[in-house]
């Protein structure tokens, strides 16, 4: 890839988490040069895991999840264009084109537009579907349940189960639709997809897995949900949860390799001169665990905006490979799902502490002889510990001879 010299202005595209990591470290490093940040939302930098949990529930308003008080944005010397989109990106002439046509030039350039919801056929064509990503898409499906009486869920993967439980903690009657045989089929072996359907299944939720979605109800809004097999599941309110898509449109004539996001070296960097990439964009060899992968959590936007930030500011033979090990969590009800590393359904699972009924446990995930992964409910403290040993490319067998040993 290409290597990115010391730039004297800066351009960060995304008003994100990533982009708000990038702009602090290049202070940090001691960037004196100019910095400008892009933003398609008309919102600075915001925390967006609470917009499925708390500020979805009633029980947060949206000035609890800003992330900098307004002197800390200002100390940064940060010139802002929100609600703004990137419509292009010429790598030879160093400009980010904006969309009403605005050329803005740049030395250095941190691509950390994030990511959109996947939509369904027909969703744009009637009122009360939703999906949930932003700020302004969380209230709107606040106030709409705030009169809603029955909600489904399409989607049984992390963002759909949050807004599961949340609809259930406001009382409403809850239906998840999942088209695989478990929730996280694609991501975890069978017995993780179950225990988290089982803490939907302890409240009162109807999920179905192994459903397909063939249309929608309704005229002018949505009345239900119709599946497969003809059926139709009454909503007064659809939340559609069915992955994201990174937002590379913009750079599809850039001349950037694009694979299912913005593809970097093992340093963040990009195949463009003074080019890197950062959040959930951004597609890298992590060397640590010999996969090429793109991570959409919190934690990883954190950290590979301060990796990427670096790696522009960095001199030749300077550059380090990023190689985080992955960590998210998802809050549902009372319980704390947190995981640690990389998975897959053929992984070997050993559970070492606790134990899936009492919806309290550790699990191990082994590949090849090594651990690859770590998940715990309602074990925080004791997950922690798996970090080191993933870093360290621990055996598994060692790995579950730490924890009977702890």
């Amino acid at each position: 890839m290409a290597s990115a010299a010391p730039p004297g202005r800066v351009v960060v595209v995304g008003a994100s988490l990533a982009g708000l990591s990038a702009l602090e470290t290049l202070r940090q490093e001691g960037f004196e040069g100019e910095l400008i940040a892009v933003g398609a939302e008309t919102t600075l930098p915001y925390d967006r895991p609470p917009l499925s949990k708390q500020v979805l529930q009633g029980h947060w308003e949206p000035d609890k999840i800003v992330l900098r008080e307004p002197g800390q944005y200002d100390a940064l010397g940060v010139t802002w264009h929100l609600g703004r989109r990137a419509t292009g990106l010429d790598v030879s002439a160093r400009t980010v084109t904006l969309d009403d046509g605005e050329p803005l030039a740049y030395d250095g350039l941190v691509i950390a537009t994030g990511a959109t919801p996947r939509r369904m056929p027909g969703t744009s064509e009637l009122a009360g579907i939703h999906v949930l990503r932003t700020l302004d898409e969380c209230l709107a499906l606040r106030q709409e349940l705030e009169s809603a009486s029955r909600v489904c869920v399409v989607g049984a993967g992390f963002i759909g189960a949050e807004v599961a439980a949340s609809a259930r903690v406001r009382g409403l009657d809850v239906t998840v639709l999942e088209a695989l045989p478990s929730p996280l089929a694609r991501a975890f072996p069978a017995e993780m997809g179950a225990a988290c359907a089982a803490l939907h299944l302890d409240q009162g939720v109807d999920l179905r897995c192994g459903v397909t979605v063939a249309g929608f109800e309704g005229e002018g809004r949505v009345s239900g949900v119709r599946l497969g097999d003809g059926s139709v599941v009454e909503a007064d309110v659809v939340v559609v949860g069915i992955g994201v898509v990174p937002e590379t449109g913009w750079l599809e004539s850039s001349g950037l390799p694009l694979e299912n996001g913005v593809v970097c070296d093992s340093t963040c960097a990009t195949a463009a001169p003074g080019v890197v990439a950062a959040g959930d964009i951004a597609r890298w060899p992590n060397n640590l665990f010999g996969e090429t992968m793109r991570v959409e959590h919190w934690s990883n936007a954190v950290e590979q905006g301060t990796a990427a930030a670096k790696r522009l500011l960095a001199g030749p033979g300077d550059a380090v490979d990023f190689t985080p090990v992955p960590y998210f969590w998802s809050d549902q009800y009372d319980a704390k799902i947190q995981f640690l590393g990389r998975c897959c359904p053929t992984d070997e699972v050993r559970i070492v502490d606790g134990s899936i009924e009492e919806r309290r446990f550790v699990a191990l995930f082994g590949r090849d002889g090594r651990l690859f992964g770590a998940l715990a409910f309602n074990r925080p403290r004791l997950l922690m510990a798996y970090r080191k040993l993933l870093a360290a490319k621990t055996s598994f067998e060692d790995a579950v001879a730490h924890a009977q040993g702890s």
